[in-house]
């Protein structure tokens, strides 16, 4: 994993919620979860294939089950955090790996 890239600053993305980010060709979710007063970064492919438009850095982040996830904004599947697999239906999204280098939130495929 030697290609990261530089998707945006921390503070743009709020706790507990996600922003899309445009590496290549891919739009990619990315999600800021504060827990225990810590931040933990999460990616995941941007497309909803459910509904196919590119919206689940817009749904909204909790958990079922123990497992953090992105509720869709459109059918409301959950897609685990984790992951990339959905809860509901037998179907996996692309997961990224993420790290944040001082103030910068990176990705790598």
């Amino acid at each position: 994993m030697g290609n990261w890239t530089t998707v945006c600053a921390v503070d743009d993305i709020p706790p507990n919620s996600g922003r899309c980010a445009l590496v290549g060709t891919h739009q990619v979710a990315v999600f800021r979860v504060r827990r225990t007063n810590k931040d933990e970064f999460y990616a995941l492919d941007n497309h909803d294939p459910f509904s196919g438009a590119n919206v689940l850095s817009r749904g909204i982040v909790g958990t079922v089950d123990d497992k953090l996830v992105v509720a869709s904004p459109v059918y409301k599947q959950h897609f685990c955090l984790q992951t990339g697999a959905c809860l509901e239906e037998d179907i996996d999204l692309t997961t990224w790996a993420v790290r944040v280098t001082g103030h910068a939130v990176q990705l790598a495929p």
